[in-house]
């Protein structure tokens, strides 16, 4: 039954992502700037793809659209991807607005 919930969970978490393609700039652990790719978004958290110095639990700073800079902790890296959780979600009220810009 632990292992039913674990892949109903994960097909469910997989199933909420919105695939964008945008490139956005990231503040670095050491203060470095940089642009990294994102491919999927939650109100969340988000994966992009590139390299970034730091590593897992490392926190960042996201330039995103409609709600500016936004902290965010490297939480995986893997051949050239990175999962990146908020720990303040975007407040669902902007989500769709920092969504449909992404979008554009």
């Amino acid at each position: 039954m632990e292992k039913a919930l674990a892949l109903t969970t994960a097909h469910t978490r997989a199933l909420e992502r919105d695939e964008v393609e945008v490139r956005a700039r990231f503040i670095a652990p050491n203060g470095s700037g940089m642009t990294l790719l994102i491919v999927n978004i939650t109100a969340m958290g988000l994966m992009a793809r590139g390299d970034m110095p730091g590593g897992v639990g490392d926190l960042v700073k996201i330039s995103l659209p409609i709600v500016g800079a936004w902290d965010a902790e490297i939480r995986w890296v893997l051949g050239g991807r990175m999962g990146f959780a908020f720990p303040t979600p975007i407040d669902t009220a902007d989500y769709p607005r920092v969504l449909e810009a992404m979008r554009r």
